[in-house]
């Protein structure tokens, strides 16, 4: 096992012992069928120019001073291609994506292992003691080493960020599907804005809306600046409609009518409705997306009818009962519902008596309603108790709690 820090800048030799340069680079190139990357090629500068010496030239790499297989006029040389990756160039103090930790972090070095003959990239290094290596206390680092456990990272379980004259993706990514909506909207927090841009184009649309929702909406209206038209209009369909709200409330006039024209009309109605109240209260804060039946309906109904709104609404964990003109007159939880008989009517299990916000209440009074009665959302209706939609939680105390401490409140509803 060796470092990148310790190899690069070491003499570089022929096979009649007379130097040819310095080692400037490691390139590797990955290959489908290999979880780590192995090394293909050298860079090596020799007076000032750059060549690129293909692996099977050396005979040695974790040497002191490196040695050739050929005479100088007899190296051969290596072709890069445009997606090989140069360690020192292309990682080295570059930001990466764990995977693992779902977290983002600098790359102080790349460890590299032997195998048969075959070298190839391990870890990543994360450590202050890959600085160490780097500023050639080398001997203290190894030292230190011994007593202090390895902050390694497999290269398995990293997404790499490159820079060169576009940034891409080195590892697909399947990956970030797998992360939580939450951890990912930490990441893109801690990257800079090109590289949040890359990562959020590597989502498909369902990810990206609700890696979206987990922002607060000024970052939002970074993150969508520079994106199509067309492809905002599909997430916005995708997300509450009123985390849409939020982030067109903050869009300047014009983009937001143009995306919401271009919006499924379901969709924009239920968003140009949410935009027709203030923002901080209830009517702008709800979501249009709640479970709602008839008082007249068995619980066995109930159950069928309730299956078949499953993917249009934001919660279930409470049913609120409405009737012919959408008046709120009970609800019950789903709790309630399993335990009642399968012909018993609505009427007879549902609670009449229901807490309720009106659509002009501020913000602060919808949070002092959820916090008084424990409520996991609260309806919201009109002067004629019709029902509009619900306000959760995290929503109803979205501007009365620090955002580090809404974070940890548990969504019901995902």
């Amino acid at each position: 096992m060796a470092y990148l820090s310790e190899i690069i800048g070491r003499p570089v030799i022929d096979l009649d012992g007379e130097p040819i340069g310095k080692l400037k680079d490691v390139i590797v190139r990955s290959w489908a069928e290999f979880p780590h990357p192995l090394i293909q090629a050298v860079e090596v500068d020799v007076r000032g120019e750059m060549r690129y010496l293909p692996f099977a030239a050396l005979a040695a790499l974790f040497s002191p001073v490196i040695p050739l297989k050929f005479r100088s006029d007899e190296i051969p040389v290596f072709e890069l291609k445009d997606d090989d990756v140069l360690l020192s160039r292309d990682v080295l103090d570059k930001q990466i994506i764990d995977t693992d930790g779902a977290r983002v972090v600098r790359v102080n070095d790349v460890e590299l292992v032997r195998v048969n003959g075959t070298i190839y990239v391990s870890n990543v290094d994360i450590s202050w003691l890959g600085i160490l290596r780097r500023l050639r206390l080398v001997r203290l680092a190894h030292f230190l080493g011994s007593y202090i456990k390895q902050k390694g990272i497999s290269w398995d379980d990293v997404e790499l960020m490159r820079r060169d004259q576009s940034m891409q993706l080195r590892v697909p990514a399947e990956k970030l599907h797998e992360l939580h909506p939450a951890d990912l909207a930490d990441i893109v927090s801690d990257l800079n804005r090109l590289e949040s841009g890359q990562l959020l184009d590597s989502l498909d649309v369902p990810h990206l809306a609700d890696t979206l929702e987990e922002v607060e909406p000024e970052f939002q209206v970074q993150l969508v600046e520079r994106m199509s038209d067309e492809k905002v209009a599909d997430v916005l369909e995708e997300m509450e409609p009123d985390e849409a709200a939020d982030l067109l409330a903050d869009l300047p006039k014009e983009r937001k009518e143009g995306l919401l024209a271009l919006m499924a009309k379901d969709e924009a109605d239920d968003v140009r409705k949410l935009l027709a109240y203030p923002e901080n209260s209830a009517g702008g804060i709800m979501t249009t997306e709640y479970a709602a039946i008839q008082p007249n309906l068995t619980a066995s109904e109930a159950i069928k009818s309730l299956r078949s709104m499953a993917d249009e609404v934001e919660t279930m964990f409470y049913v609120y009962v409405i009737d012919e003109e959408e008046h709120l007159v009970g609800a019950f939880s789903l709790n309630n519902l399993i335990f009642a008989r399968p012909g018993q009517k609505v009427s007879d299990f549902m609670t009449e008596r229901v807490i309720t916000v009106n659509l002009t209440d501020d913000q602060e009074t919808v949070a002092q309603t959820v916090a008084k009665y424990d409520l996991v959302a609260v309806p919201v209706v009109d002067d004629q108790n019709r029902l509009h939609g619900i306000v959760t939680a995290d929503d109803a105390l979205d501007k009365v709690i620090p955002t580090a401490w809404k974070k940890r409140l548990p969504r019901f509803y995902r």
